[in-house]
């Protein structure tokens, strides 16, 4: 079985997540690490550490790939190993290398998506969609999403049809992101941040569409028009350079008080455990982020803007939204959950209950399986 990756080895954030679920799922299949093949666009990150030593079969692999010296190496590496099995992820419609993958033996072919395919079409352009899919006979058996709304983008953009799609919940380690009450300061003490603040964290990209610029204009609102004090806003996840790109936000001294920017670290799990809520902002396209569970697996109530997709990350016992890129309103919302510990404390246990029961990484693994093993025992009927 192969596992082949859109993007470079190594790649951190929610995809290396999704790098051990998926050796899982590949497991499932068979007993020996021999056979168990993953494929990077690029090498140039080296070898996610925590990924097993016995996982040898690590090659660079990049679907867009078109030269026909590019697609007879592909076509030899999956005969001489004899992989019948791909699990994609983020992998597309079409792409030339796909037909390489099927004429070579692969027989089952499975694409994980963590993002939208594309925005909402109708009329004469989703018709269209819906042709140019049809023609398409080498691509994925089946496309898996983590959320509705980002099916709806398959079915209703991509002109996917909904019996080729499937919903399975992104899983997370439960026992590494839990609640501890002696890491109550740890954020504080490493990041020299009051303890008499409460702090409101965002972990993630620096892309504008994941909506840091809101969360900055929040902290504006909610510290000096509404006058409360008693916070921290943590942004983690920006490299060196990054911060840089929200200058603008950040001209007010007083308000930049409130704010700390701490950098991609990976003591992430520690400093949730510090934390009283997380916010998630994003302006544009979101998934169902991994930080979203990660933090409500740590007991953290969540505010999220009102995207399709994102907004499936709360429920009413969970967390709240507010209107996309409505900082005003955030604002508020933040102040009245954190002005309500006792609220707080509810939504936090119910979160952290929520992801256990439907979130855990095995119930993502079994997830995937049970589609693998559906379509092949499709595929053996009508042999």
């Amino acid at each position: 079985m192969m596992v082949l990756f859109h993007c470079e080895s190594n790649p951190g954030y929610a995809a290396s997540s999704h790098e051990h679920t998926f050796l899982e799922v590949a497991k499932h299949f068979t007993n020996d690490m021999a056979d168990i093949h993953y494929a990077y666009t690029t090498l140039d990150g080296g070898i996610t550490p925590s990924l097993p030593k016995d996982l040898k079969n690590i090659i660079q692999l990049d679907t867009r790939w078109s030269t026909p010296e590019q697609l007879r190496a592909a076509e030899r590496y999956i005969k001489d190993h004899n992989i019948t099995r791909l699990l994609g992820f983020d992998q597309a419609v079409s792409r030339p290398m796909y037909k390489v993958f099927r004429k070579s033996g692969v027989r089952t072919f499975v694409s994980y998506w963590g993002a939208p395919m594309s925005s909402l079409n109708t009329g004469l352009k989703l018709i269209v969609k819906r042709l140019e899919v049809a023609t398409k006979r080498h691509g994925p058996d089946h496309y898996v999403f983590q959320s509705t709304g980002m099916r709806d983008t398959a079915v209703d953009g991509r002109g996917i049809p909904l019996s080729k799609t499937s919903i399975v919940k992104t899983g997370i380690d439960t026992t590494k992101y839990a609640p501890d009450k002696t890491k109550r300061h740890y954020a504080h003490e490493q990041l020299d941040i009051p303890k008499d603040r409460e702090i409101v964290v965002f972990t993630g990209h620096m892309e504008r569409r994941k909506g840091v610029h809101v969360i900055l204009q929040t902290a504006k609102v909610l510290t000096q028009d509404l006058g409360y004090k008693n916070v921290q806003f943590l942004i983690l996840g920006n490299r060196p350079g990054e911060k840089e790109n929200f200058e603008e936000y950040l001209q007010n001294p007083d308000v930049n008080d409130h704010i700390t920017f701490g950098g991609y670290r990976n003591d992430v799990p520690d400093i949730l455990k510090s934390c009283a809520m997380g916010m998630i902002a994003s302006t544009e396209w979101d998934s169902f982020p991994m930080s979203s569970l990660e933090m409500a697996a740590t007991g953290l109530p969540l505010m999220v803007s009102a995207l399709p997709g994102l907004d499936e990350a709360v429920t009413p016992e969970t967390g709240k939204t507010f209107p996309v890129g409505n900082y005003s309103v955030a604002a508020q919302t933040l102040k009245d959950m954190l002005s309500n510990q006792a609220m707080r404390l509810a939504m936090g246990a119910a979160s952290r209950e929520r992801v256990i029961k439907h979130y855990s990484r095995a119930s993502q693994a079994k997830g995937l399986i049970n589609i693998f093993e559906a379509l092949e025992k499709t595929t053996e009927h009508s042999l």
